[in-house]
């Protein structure tokens, strides 16, 4: 059955519930210091415990899920890193936890992921990267928990993103426990927009990579006005129900979809390490999904691309635009409530 007719009509009653100022209160809660499991452990609690209230207060039931990894390969932390190929670092130990949300009673249907990584890079607040994120998803946990009949959704607050995927590696293993996963979207810096020409960079390499994306953000003056939708063939119908969705929202987003040509698993991470432009498909918590052979899509402001704040102290929230990130959740919202049976398009 096609349900795309009903899109607009969800999309406006989602509008009407949704708030820009309740998305500006957490941010400003979880944006007020660095977060760190192994910088600033204490913020880390802080802002957990805020996530669970809220999600408790909206319906939702909260399962925290401890890891302890060994020896595995990540990135570094500290303070103002911006060259991928200059970050990383073999960890020896790290502890950590992920929370998992889901409602009461919705065990058994297969079910979509919504995620967004918790912690920030040291000396970083952390609004745009990755409050804006944490802040959306538990807008969308209000907005679907608000349903008649909610879809069949699991939310995932992940934990050492900035370490190198760390936590949501964990959580792609097994990330429905005896679920069915049948999607994953990510939501990665999603808060920061400039209207004005030439604020919208390109990767080095970029336009020889991805032409058609390259050629429509340059000729709309390279404004960084649009959310990126980050896709692959899995996951090319669900892009264009978010673009659908993100077109009727209030106020509209512009869209800019890009297929990874990529296959899902192993083989499409190997080839993200031989080609440097089409690494910065990977740079967050969808890709340890799509490792896992897990149809995924990363939605995106395209952090330091964009954002001048990025991983630095003045990514604070008084640089978010809380009504687009409201739009953000809805279109969100919308998508996984009618997320295609297939996948594909």
């Amino acid at each position: 059955m096609d349900l795309a007719p009903d899109v607009p009509a969800l999309v406006r009653e989602l509008t009407r519930r949704a708030d820009p100022l309740r998305l500006r209160h957490d941010v400003e809660y979880l944006a007020d210091r660095p977060r760190s499991r192994t910088r600033a452990p204490e913020a880390m609690l802080r802002a957990e415990a805020h996530v669970t209230s809220e999600l408790a207060a909206a319906g939702w039931r909260t399962e925290r899920r401890p890891f302890d990894v060994r020896w595995r390969l990540g990135s570094t932390d500290r303070h103002g890193h911006r060259a991928l190929a200059l970050t990383l670092r073999m960890h020896r130990r790290l502890t950590g936890a992920n929370l998992v949300a889901g409602l009461p009673g919705d065990d058994d249907r297969p079910t979509v992921v919504v995620g967004a990584h918790l912690d920030t890079v040291a000396g970083c607040p952390g609004a745009d990267d990755n409050a804006s994120g944490v802040a959306a998803l538990l807008e969308i946990a209000r907005l679907l928990g608000g349903l008649p009949r909610p879809p069949a959704v699991t939310l995932m607050f992940f934990d050492m993103e900035e370490l190198g995927m760390i936590g949501s590696r964990f959580a792609a293993r097994r990330p429905g426990r005896t679920r069915q996963v049948t999607g994953m979207i990510c939501l990665e810096s999603v808060g920061f927009f400039a209207d004005e020409p030439g604020t919208q960079l390109l990767p080095a390499g970029f336009g020889v990579a991805f032409p058609r994306v390259a050629a429509a953000v340059r000729s709309a003056g390279q404004r960084g006005d649009f959310t990126l939708v980050v896709h692959r063939r899995s996951t090319a119908a669900a892009a264009s129900l978010w673009r659908r969705a993100a077109g009727a929202a209030e106020p509209p987003l512009p869209v800019v979809t890009l297929r990874d040509p990529r296959p899902d698993g192993l083989l499409g991470a190997l080839v993200g390490l031989a080609v440097p432009p089409v690494s910065h498909l990977d740079r967050s918590d969808h890709a340890a999904f799509w490792n896992a052979g897990i149809p995924a899509l990363m939605l995106t402001s395209t952090a330091n691309f964009r954002n001048r704040n990025y991983h630095r102290p003045t990514d604070t929230p008084d640089t978010v635009d809380y009504r687009r990130l409201a739009a953000v959740a809805v279109a969100t919202a919308a998508t996984v409530t009618f997320w295609p049976a297939g996948g594909t398009g």
